[in-house]
């Protein structure tokens, strides 16, 4: 099975001995590319983990921390294969991520969040709110984290409106227009977490709204969110008893590894589509631990080709919950995040890489 009829098999489908069979060998195709072509990640790969080529589980890849993206301009395309740039969200100051993308790669990203999208929006394309600003867009070459996840997602809706001005006020007359077009209709709403919080969820209204026939998809900003005891049920119920909004799926993913994004599974938990997977590793010693035992959180895609983000070591703690026996049928792994790695848990790891990329 080829990258692309992985992509677009009936997502959720592979179980384990199966994704073994038709994921695992591809990941390795795809990490002797960028050994060949990376001499940046060949490097890591050669005095990290000792040049390692007999790779015969997931457990065995070789990984790059995520954060290395934002000190290094990491990439395995020449320039003028460069198609677009995407970088990480970051505060004034922060150090963002750059990620190259060509034609090739940004195509296969589309494609496979589609295929996972689908399976919570179904075929047809809603009639989509937008729980942010045009101004995200402001720079047409290089797009930001949010910029990104929204333009990725408008391709599985319509009549594209957004609810914050270019000031990034709410605005009520938008969403109570938006709501008498299309009344007693099922919509989509998009917004990154923290911004449906803070700038939907908290605003002043003058009026109660019924979107009890919305679907919501949300992502990023929990540790906002979390800094004042909002977690995702507090999320949920609230939006419950506000907007009559019950079906809510929260999605897992990164600007590092767009298109490999982890939906909710009927459990509550985050769930593997058919091309990527995850580890969870003991930050100490980087061993695989078990299910139940938490550690840090390796994202595994088979869709990064002109960067090597195919195996990522993540700064998020999580947990394996399961694989194979999720009660709606899907298959492979899920897992929930338990939140950020504390500066000591990640020190050994930084400590690890930066010593030999220099």
């Amino acid at each position: 099975m080829n990258l692309g009829e992985l992509i677009n098999t009936h997502q959720f489908s592979l179980n384990s001995d199966e994704k073994n069979r038709f994921l695992l060998p591809l990941v390795k195709d795809l990490n002797q590319f960028h050994s060949e072509h990376c001499s940046d990640f060949n490097k890591v790969s050669e005095v990290v983990f000792n040049g390692k080529d007999n790779i015969e589980s997931f457990d065995d890849l070789p990984f790059l921390p995520v954060s290395i993206f934002k000190n290094f301009d990491i990439k395995s395309i020449n320039d003028a294969d460069v198609f677009k740039v995407l970088t990480s969200s970051g505060t004034t100051g922060q150090q963002v991520s750059k990620i190259y993308l060509d034609r090739e790669t940004a195509s296969l990203q589309t494609l496979a969040l589609s295929k996972i999208v689908s399976h919570v929006l179904g075929k047809a394309r809603l009639p989509m709110l937008i729980v942010d600003s045009k101004a995200v867009f402001s720079n047409k070459s290089s797009y930001s984290a949010r910029g990104a996840g929204i333009l990725g997602l408008t391709v599985f809706g319509r009549d594209h409106t957004y609810i914050l001005d270019e000031n990034f006020e709410f605005n009520e007359s938008i969403l109570e227009e938006f709501l008498e077009k299309y009344d007693g209709q099922p919509f989509f709403i998009f917004g990154f977490t923290f911004m449906v919080w803070q700038y939907f969820y908290q605003s002043q209204l003058q009026k109660k709204y019924d979107l009890s026939k919305a679907i919501l998809l949300h992502s990023g900003g929990w540790k906002k969110l979390i800094d004042i005891s909002v977690d995702n049920d507090t999320f949920r119920q609230g939006l419950k008893e506000k907007f009559s909004l019950t079906s809510i799926y929260n999605f897992y993913g990164m600007v590092e590894q767009v298109g490999s994004i982890f939906i909710e599974n009927s459990l509550g938990y985050l769930h593997c589509p058919n091309f990527a997977d995850v580890i969870i590793r003991n930050p100490l010693d980087f061993s695989v631990q078990p299910i139940g035992e938490p550690g840090l959180i390796q994202v595994i895609s088979a869709l990064p080709k002109s960067y090597p983000g195919h195996s990522l070591l993540t700064e998020d703690i999580g947990v394996l919950m399961g694989e194979d026996d999720e009660p709606q049928g899907w298959k492979g792994k899920y897992f929930k995040i338990l939140g950020r790695a504390k500066k000591a848990e990640l020190r050994g790891c930084s400590d690890t890489f930066k010593t030999n990329f220099a």
